[in-house]
């Protein structure tokens, strides 16, 4: 009789490699977010501009997924190589980002193909992790997803400690960090030992197969509840800021309630394996969503409790994108979890463009006092999308 040989245990340094390329390779992704006071200042631009170019990172990142997705590009070709070549890629066009700067129709043209180049490094990150490790998914996709919110607050640090240079510093350093992810993880991530399904590219079906079941319904619309509010509090946490701080004290303090979203997942990981990933899920989206609610009294508190909300609304806007995504990819057909994944996805970061756009708008119009709880309107309806997962605490 023929033995099959051993599954390989995977070495020590495999996944804080993948984690530590994940973190440096979505750095890019709010270069511009980080440094909006100064371009605001050299161009000329209005308030509404932070939403245009945020917008238009979600919207390439939204072409990327659904082409990376239709044509099963990491599934046909080798994941590392598909993460070095769009990280190489992301770096490229977050320079030309910074050198046509100066037009805005340019700038939004470089960030969108920054947005679609991200779609071969946050998604093919996860792939590799789920081929690594498939009996560990949960507690590596909370890291995973950990290191993407560092990431993308990453660029707020930079430009806290490059205060008085200019600001093509942060678009350099994260352009380098960029590159120096894809080579990492070229470098240190060996072909995974478990062979991935044979492609079979976007299939349409996973729409209607997550219309009709409960389960996968559930996770999904409470999923596009959490986008409702995730992105648009991101790209508002400045101006919130502004209200009380300047300069790299404001820099910093971003970093800290973005970067804050790291610890929600972690903590949410550990949590649910106790009591499930829909609780974990139900609570951090209601939690935040009353942050929401209480902005109009906390935007005129004492700084160490305004300091406070903003630190837990932090932790929990982001820490239950890792439990929904677990309860999705549990619930869905196992011949579908890609694309119900892809395109959950896709509709959420399309929400979350309406939700930038419309609040940066209804921002320059109104008091945030008057504009954040309406935020809340995401939480609440995901969480009533949820109820059926909520009553049995289903685990991932």
């Amino acid at each position: 009789m023929t033995l099959s040989p051993p599954i390989p245990t995977p070495a020590r340094r495999i996944l804080p490699v993948i984690v530590l390329a994940q973190l440096a390779g979505t750095s890019p992704w709010f270069a511009v977010n980080a440094v909006m006071p100064d371009l605001q200042r050299s161009f000329g631009w209005p308030p509404a501009a932070v939403a245009t170019l945020t917008s238009a990172v979600q919207l390439g990142f939204i072409a990327g997924a659904l082409v990376f997705a239709l044509l099963a590009i990491a599934d046909r070709l080798s994941a590392r190589r598909v993460f070095l070549v769009c990280a190489l890629a992301s770096a490229l066009s977050t320079l030309a980002a910074m050198q046509f700067a100066e037009s805005f129709a340019a700038l939004w043209f470089w960030r969108a193909l920054t947005g679609f180049c991200l779609a071969g490094i946050y998604p093919v990150g996860m792939k590799l992790a789920a081929l690594w490790f498939p009996r560990g998914l949960g507690a590596a996709l909370g890291l995973l997803i950990a290191a993407l919110v560092l990431g993308s607050a990453s660029p707020h640090a930079l430009r806290a400690l490059s205060v008085g240079a200019p600001w093509t510093v942060v678009f350099q350093g994260v352009a380098l960090a960029s590159a120096a992810a894809g080579l990492l993880l070229y470098v240190l991530v060996p072909e995974p030992p478990h062979a991935p399904v044979r492609a079979s590219g976007l299939q349409l079906r996973a729409l209607w197969a997550a219309a009709i079941d409960p389960r996968v319904r559930a996770s999904v619309l409470g999923y596009f509840g959490h986008m409702w509010e995730l992105y648009t509090m991101w790209v508002l946490v400045p101006a919130i800021l502004a209200t009380r701080l300047s300069g790299a004290a404001m820099s910093w303090a971003a970093f800290v309630v973005l970067g804050a979203g790291a610890l929600g997942c972690a903590v949410g990981g550990v949590l649910a394996r106790r009591v499930g990933s829909a609780r974990v899920a139900g609570a951090q989206l209601a939690i935040s969503g009353l942050c929401c609610v209480a902005a109009p009294v906390m935007l005129q508190a004492p700084t160490p409790l305004f300091g406070a909300w903003l630190l837990l609304w932090g932790i929990t806007v982001s820490g239950d994108s890792p439990q929904f995504s677990a309860l999705t990819a549990g619930n869905a057909p196992p011949a579908l979890v890609g694309s119900v994944l892809t395109l959950a996805n896709s509709i959420g970061f399309a929400i979350s463009i309406v939700s930038i756009q419309l609040f940066v708008t209804l921002a320059e119009h109104w008091p945030l006092a008057k504009v954040l709880p309406w935020l809340a309107l995401g939480p609440l309806l995901g969480m009533m999308a949820l109820r059926p997962l909520l009553k049995n605490g289903t685990r991932a």
